[in-house]
């Protein structure tokens, strides 16, 4: 059994790499941001760690969205669903969650598969 960390620290490692699958910690931008900036900047983290890992979006398999307030889901969806477009969509769950701070508007956690 082969487990690969990107970016570990001593509290959490940024992807986690176990055979074939990858699991993303957590995804937030920079606070205070709007919205739709803060969803931005946290799916191209994403593309950027899943290409790190040997994958793309193209092999999601789940994602977790969280919003520090549901008014926001529109706002964020405005973004999500375009880059998402033109490749299978993972199953999907979307809450409102306090966040670790109040500046942080979305969190986003991915599991993927390799190419």
């Amino acid at each position: 059994m082969t487990i690969t960390r990107l970016d570990s620290g001593p509290r959490m490692s940024q992807a986690v790499i176990h055979n074939d699958t990858i699991y993303l910690a957590g995804q937030v931008a920079a606070p205070g941001a709007p919205v739709r900036e803060q969803t931005q900047a946290v799916l191209d983290q994403i593309d950027a760690l899943l290409a790190r890992a040997g994958s793309s979006k193209a092999n999601l398999l789940s994602a977790t969205i969280w919003l520090a307030d549901m008014a926001d889901f529109a706002e964020m969806n405005a973004v999500w669903d375009p880059w998402i477009a033109g490749i299978e969509a993972p199953a999907r769950a979307t809450g409102e969650a306090r966040l670790a701070t109040p500046d942080y508007k979305v969190e986003i956690i991915i599991v993927a598969a390799k190419d």
